[in-house]
């Protein structure tokens, strides 16, 4: 069981702190991703997502083919957290989707069209605050 707190998405180079509210949705990948921080690693964009590797590797628990803006969850086949915030190559008129399959399990906290603002390739850091 994950006690309340918060998970904070730093990029350091262009915004500074993204929090993530958790949803109680895939409990066992926002667990893992938890257990994992503090980590860090290095920003990709694909559309309007925001995706990074991770120290974590899960399988698919409750998968989502389409999200919502502003979601965060975890994509098994690139063991990487993925941060939503409009639409993807992949998406269809009035959606917004992954790759393939993702375990949503938060919310970004805030003004999602700051994250427009983050570029490919700078360093993100993940932690956790109880």
């Amino acid at each position: 069981m994950i006690e309340t707190g918060k998970l904070k998405i730093i990029f350091p180079e262009s915004i500074g702190v993204v929090e993530v509210e958790l949803t109680g949705k895939n409990p066992k990948t926002a667990e893992a991703i938890i257990k994992a921080t503090p980590f860090e690693s290095r920003v990709h964009l694909w559309g309007d997502e925001i995706y990074f590797s991770t120290p974590v590797s899960i399988g698919q628990e409750v998968g989502s083919d389409v999200v919502e803006k502003g979601d965060v969850a975890y994509w098994p086949p690139g063991d990487a957290l993925c941060l939503f915030f409009g639409p993807t190559p992949a998406s269809r008129r009035g959606e917004i989707r992954p790759a393939s399959p993702v375990n949503v399990f938060g919310k970004i906290v805030g003004d999602l069209t700051l994250l427009k603002k983050v570029k490919s390739g700078e360093k993100v850091r993940v932690e956790w605050e109880p």
